[in-house]
């Protein structure tokens, strides 16, 4: 029987990072897109050449990684920029990826589960997953966790959450939905990642 695919997704704050943790040690094989597309622009990573070849050495830390602060003026003042490193990294992403689902075939994992923070923004990914988990919570939330964990202000996690796909558009979108609002305990979390995981063959 074929590994179902599931594509997972949610906002910024909504914890799908630990979701997907817990799915994985339900036997899951996790894909995350957004560590593949990091590693490649990490030290030594397969973008590196490609991007020093096309933008220039001083987008390059001495360390031989991206230099992210730099690439991100660059892509703001300059769109087609970001078109052209996407053109680089994508393709690097996308190889990545198949080699991984290749692997978790051949070591019979029953589902893989791909973190996909834009999966409803992006048409293509929701023709090559089976089922979409949406780990949703409310905005007050989102905010409240994003300021905790990082220097941001409220002010602009508020503008990361107007950026991504509306709440309600993403649940329209779902096929299960794990509700991980404030005040949740991590067990209450993993009882509905159990059921979950059952609907998916875990």
């Amino acid at each position: 029987m074929a590994a179902m695919r599931i594509g997972l997704t949610g906002g910024i704050g909504s914890g799908k990072s630990t979701v997907l943790r817990m799915l994985a040690g339900l036997g899951a094989a996790a894909i995350d897109a957004d560590a593949i597309s990091r590693a490649s622009t990490a030290p030594g990573g397969a973008a590196i050449p490609a991007i020093a070849a096309r933008f220039g050495p001083a987008f390059i830390t001495a360390e031989g990684a991206l230099d992210r602060e730099r690439m991100r003026e660059h892509v703001y003042a300059q769109p087609q920029a970001r078109r052209e490193l996407e053109a680089i990294v994508h393709p690097l992403v996308g190889v990545e990826t198949e080699r991984q689902v290749q692997a978790a075939l051949m070591a019979g994992a029953p589902c893989i589960v791909f973190d996909i923070p834009l999966l409803v923004e992006s048409g293509r990914w929701r023709r090559q997953v089976d089922r979409v988990l949406v780990v949703d919570c409310t905005p007050a939330t989102q905010v409240a966790r994003v300021v905790a964990r990082s220097a941001l202000e409220p002010a602009q996690v508020e503008a990361i959450i107007a950026a991504q796909a509306p709440r309600a558009l993403r649940l329209a979108a779902a096929d299960a939905v794990i509700f991980n609002d404030g005040g949740l305990s991590l067990g209450g979390l993993e009882a509905q990642v159990r059921q979950a995981g059952r609907g998916f063959g875990l």
